[in-house]
């Protein structure tokens, strides 16, 4: 059985998500009833379209890197904890057995989930099962025990889909795009910072009323409130902050500029992205809709995707641009704190990515909840340092010259892997059952209220 799931995992990661994601998008909708040539192009453009976002978000992934380690060598500050990046999480997972069984153990959570009702969404982003497998694969770690760690990615997956049908009504209505959800692990942890937010936030007379959606942001600023504007405004500051030291006048203007202009572009031309993706979904949504009607009386059934599609709304661009500085600033002045970030502060769109519906596109709410998520992340990373990197090293990843330990922003900062972990270095499977009941008792209080459980979460309230 390994050698076939080894095999399985190969063929995956050399396909990458872009081939194998258009492949499942077709015999999804065919199966669901789309004509074999219509389903054949929703894969295709779906393909296409993740090509695209992968493009763009290289080029800012790029700028931003760039930007954020000047930053933080210009702060000369020191830490014990390096941030070397998504890819050891991802070594994590995929370095141990669990990441080998993650696929299978994921895929029949989902099955169970659907059939008993439980789950609306149908995970097709199998390339992100990973987020399972590293949580999974920590719980094996501590707890010594390789089923403890199975049982930790299954019940990482099923939290996965209970927070996608939670935000799913509010991101369908704020990206326009039925029949989606977003079952990401990196994403979705956002959700108890932004409904904590906007709580705490209309509890406040004056910043309740503060109105800071890009739309009103362009009707009051005009041109320099145009999302490609505002981009190229915040890209200039951020490179000034970043390289005003990098060298003489004409080496900082140049860079400084292109800085500019490379976000302006992504603010440009990533929601365009976006868009050709939604025409490769809507045949699929419009199969999964007629097909639930004929065969299950009406009942929803969502199609779970990569969190990739949420960030090219320009408010999580923009207040994702404005919380690097701010990340960077609170690694200095956070007591406490010993991880300096370094390599992954371009994954800080993906953290707050689900915060723009859940907040209408509030641009100052978000960067106060992604401050806030932060601020928990580095105490998580902190905490969790000496375990990542022992699971690291194990799984063969390469530790950076000098450091002794190791996290990223990506997992490594987020509320999932530390809870996990947590519980289950303290209570073994014990910890496990803590956790899968809490999760039962959400599902269950979902279920009861559930149009109270989705208005908090940002869903648009429909009049009766």
């Amino acid at each position: 059985m390994d050698a076939f799931l080894t095999a399985l995992k190969a063929v995956i990661d050399s396909l990458g998500a872009t081939v194998l994601l258009p492949i499942i998008i077709f015999f999804v909708a065919w199966i669901l009833g789309a004509k074999p040539g219509r389903a054949f192009r929703a894969g295709v453009t779906v393909g296409i379209a993740f090509i695209g976002i992968n493009l763009v978000i290289g080029l800012m992934w790029g700028s931003l890197t760039d930007v954020g380690q000047a930053m933080v060598a210009n702060t000369g500050v020191q830490r014990d904890i390096v941030d070397v990046g998504w890819p050891s999480a991802a070594a994590i997972a995929f370095g141990t057995q669990v990441g080998l069984w993650v696929i299978p153990i994921a895929l029949l959570v989902n099955v169970v989930m659907l059939l008993l009702r439980w789950t609306k969404t149908l995970n097709v982003d199998i390339w992100n099962f990973w987020h399972f497998a590293f949580i999974g694969s920590l719980v094996a770690i501590v707890t010594g025990s390789f089923v403890y760690g199975l049982i930790g990615a299954a019940i990482a997956a099923a939290l996965a889909l209970f927070l996608a049908d939670w935000t799913a009504p509010a991101v369908q209505a704020f990206y326009n795009v039925p029949g989606i959800s977003i079952p990401h692990l990196t994403t979705a942890p956002g959700v108890p910072f932004a409904i904590f937010t906007n709580w705490l936030i209309e509890k406040i007379p004056g910043l309740r009323d503060i109105e800071a959606d890009s739309e009103t942001i362009q009707k009051r600023f005009g041109t320099f409130g145009d999302p490609v504007i505002l981009g190229l405004i915040i890209g200039l500051i951020l490179g000034i902050l970043g390289f005003y030291n990098a060298g003489d006048f004409q080496t900082v203007l140049v860079k400084v500029l292109q800085v500019g202009i490379n976000l302006a572009a992504v603010m440009l031309l990533l929601p365009r992205m976006v868009q050709i993706l939604m025409e490769g979904l809507i045949p699929v949504s419009e199969a999964a809709r007629t097909f639930m009607q004929k065969r299950a009386s009406g009942r929803e059934i969502f199609i779970g995707l990569d969190s990739a599609i949420l960030i090219g709304h320009p408010a999580a661009i923009s207040a994702s641009l404005v919380l690097v500085p701010i990340a960077i600033l609170l690694s200095i002045i956070l007591p406490g704190n010993r991880v300096l970030l370094f390599a992954d502060l371009a994954i800080i769109p993906f953290v707050v990515a689900m915060m723009a519906p859940l907040m209408k596109g509030n641009i100052f709410r978000m960067i106060i909840s992604g401050t806030l998520e932060l601020i928990v992340g580095f105490y998580i990373a902190t905490s969790m340092a000496p375990i990542f990197t022992q699971a690291a090293v194990e799984a063969g990843f390469a530790m950076p010259e000098g450091a002794s330990l190791i996290t990223s922003i990506g997992d490594g900062f987020l509320w999932p892997a530390g809870l996990f972990t947590f519980l289950s270095q303290s209570l073994g499977v014990f910890g496990l059952v803590i956790i899968l009941a809490l999760l039962v008792v959400a599902m269950f209080m979902y279920n009861k209220n559930q149009k109270g459980w989705e208005k908090a979460a940002g869903a648009p309230v429909v009049e009766e």
